[in-house]
């Protein structure tokens, strides 16, 4: 099963691998408190984790 991983903008923090269920749940809940976040895949989210600092795209 893939899991996903959610990156925060406001502190830039990688979370703990998840299912998609519990990624999709997470990033709703933050967008209610006004924080952007996005879903990304266990193996890009170990990527990232692996850089000192990581630029956040907006959606538009």
């Amino acid at each position: 099963m893939q899991k996903y991983i959610i990156i925060r903008s406001d502190n830039n923090s990688i979370s703990q691998p998840m299912n998609i269920e519990e990624a999709v749940s997470k990033v709703e809940n933050y967008n209610k408190q006004g924080v952007f976040s996005y879903i990304v895949s266990e193996s890009e989210g170990h990527r990232l984790s692996g850089t000192q600092s990581f630029e956040s795209t907006k959606l538009e």
